[in-house]
């Protein structure tokens, strides 16, 4: 069996092969990835293929599953804990990585389907043109406050009639007016392209069970149910809640020695489209779910400064709640008062 670590990168691959010792066979870098295949099934035995997840990384590791006996996507950030070191080249990574893999200690990350991979895009993908339209919406608010010009209530100017009385809108500077007609004509574009990329997104959702089941939480609507699904994707890929709360970020980041123990802001990791929507589904939970509202409530301990710390943390006991449910597969039900006060 040989040991193959791949740097790659988009004009080329590093490749570095051990043979069943351990020992360097063979040593390259190659132009493409259809080169990389080529010369592993050359080889005279089998492989197993080992490269850091990057932008492409699902299509890669199809590829290479057609040629290897196992392939494995090696977690970026976990790499860097494990090899620190300050002589960082293609070959060295390259090398490391085929190490890793041959005494069985790649820290790998899950590679879902190209289906799911493509609704995790898209999902993100809406993220990005809603805040977009955000940044359009805010510059006709701002240019409304530049000639003194009152806006409707917030709920108003964004319907049909309140663009239309925004179009029809009479400037003493034509600069004033093309800059509002142009940010009129992008709110309009961004707002058809949203009505696209959701309909395509319900289109997909209402064949997938999982938002049915997260969608009878109070509160969570089908777009907080998608991007939860889709990035948790298997939910028995996860032992307990506590990793699922760590893959999404949501737990503090800890520095702690001897008797010491520090706990700093969350770690950000994983999507941030879904910790977005999960702290918007909070704000809807509470409202209409009994059980999420004394949640919070005990966390915030009727001090209002605590806020910001409470709904992060309801954030991630919805999440937890989320996976149970997924991998149970029940639908919502409402806890008692003593329960809650017990979770």
């Amino acid at each position: 069996m040989y040991h193959v670590g791949l740097d790659v990168h988009s004009n080329y691959i590093t490749v570095c092969i051990l043979n069943h010792e351990g020992k360097l066979d063979h040593r390259c870098t190659l132009s493409s990835l259809h080169e990389v295949v080529d010369l592993l099934q050359r080889l005279p035995t089998s492989c197993q293929v080992c490269f850091e997840a990057s932008t492409g990384y699902g299509f890669i590791f199809e590829t290479l599953l057609g040629v290897a006996h196992h392939v494995s996507v090696a977690h970026p950030g976990l790499l860097r804990l494990i090899y620190r070191s300050k002589s960082k080249n293609d070959r060295a990574d390259a090398l490391k990585l085929a190490k890793l893999m041959y005494i069985g200690e790649v820290p790998m990350v899950h590679v879902p389907a190209a289906q799911t991979r493509a609704w995790r895009e898209l999902i993100t993908f809406r993220r990005r043109v809603v805040e977009k339209r955000t940044r359009a919406k805010n510059g006709i608010r701002g240019l409304l406050r530049s000639v003194g010009i009152k806006a409707p209530p917030r709920g108003q100017l964004w319907t049909l009639k309140g663009i239309k009385w925004l179009a029809e809108l009479e400037w003493d500077n034509a600069m004033h007016s093309l800059k509002r007609d142009m940010l009129i004509e992008e709110i309009r574009s961004l707002t058809e392209q949203l009505r696209r990329i959701e309909k395509e997104l319900t289109a997909y959702g209402d064949q997938n069970a999982a938002i049915g089941i997260l969608r009878s939480i109070p509160g969570v609507g089908i777009r907080t149910a998608e991007a939860v699904a889709a990035f948790i994707d298997d939910p028995f890929r996860f032992p307990n809640s506590k990793k699922l709360g760590a893959y999404f970020g949501l737990v503090p980041s800890q520095d702690q020695s001897g008797n010491k123990n520090r706990l700093g802001h969350i770690t950000r990791e994983g999507s941030a489209t879904v910790r977005h929507l999960l702290t918007e589904a909070v704000w809807q939970a509470t409202r209409r779910s009994p059980t999420i509202k004394a949640y919070m409530h005990r966390i915030m301990r009727d001090d209002p400064g605590r806020r910001k710390i409470a709904i992060v943390a309801t954030a991630h006991y919805l999440v937890r709640v989320m996976w149970s449910m997924l991998k149970n597969q029940t639908l919502w039900k409402e806890k008692t008062q003593q329960e809650v006060s017990m979770t």
